[in-house]
């Protein structure tokens, strides 16, 4: 008999248990979790009656009020996220904008590091280097052709230094000649005007 109340004890403590969890997750299921989890305890929970199932109104009060608040909740998320997108579209639009006046200034400076003006006319750095650069091998072919000139030009006033040098020598050796052979001559003539006389 000890035994037989001991299994009824513990059929009724289990019952009362089972009961409890399931009041506690029918209280649980209507007010928390998916609006999937919520259908799927008001099928369970609810009667047969031929091909329809009966549902305790308060229960589809419950579910209604739940779906209300979800979709509700649901489409001031989706408000929510609308004006975060509309926000990020304009910052976007804005960086856009920012990104295409920084290309515009970047496009600039180079062609501002590339171009510069140059007796008021606007040149490319290239064309500026490359007729600077004509302008240096110009100016460096006629330095070549003038100092060879120059030094052909001094060759030549050289040699006609050492020629008129030694026409010059010429010239004195034959002055010198011709002035001994006039002395010589002038004595021959006094030298012939006194043994006449």
């Amino acid at each position: 008999m000890k035994e037989y109340a001991l299994f009824v004890f513990f059929l009724f403590s289990v019952v009362s248990i089972g009961f409890a969890q399931d009041t506690t997750s029918t209280q649980n299921s209507l007010r928390s979790g998916t609006i999937t989890s919520q259908f799927d305890y008001i099928y369970r929970v609810s009667n047969g009656f031929q091909e329809y199932e009966v549902v305790k109104k308060a229960y589809l009060e419950q579910l209604k009020s739940n779906v209300l608040d979800s979709v509700q909740t649901l489409s001031k998320k989706v408000s929510d996220l609308n004006l975060q997108m509309s926000s990020l579209n304009d910052s976007v639009s804005i960086v856009k904008e920012r990104l295409s006046a920084e290309m515009e200034e970047k496009n600039q400076a180079i062609a501002d590091r590339d171009n510069f003006n140059f007796l008021g006319i606007g040149i490319q750095k290239t064309l500026y280097s490359t007729l600077m650069w004509t302008l240096v091998a110009i100016l460096s072919g006629a330095l070549a052709f003038f100092a060879m000139q120059y030094f052909k030009s001094f060759g030549r006033i050289k040699k006609a230094e050492k020629d008129f040098l030694e026409v010059q020598e010429e010239f004195d050796q034959h002055r010198k000649n011709t002035l001994d052979r006039e002395r010589k001559l002038k004595r021959e003539l006094i030298d012939a005007q006194m043994g006449r006389n």
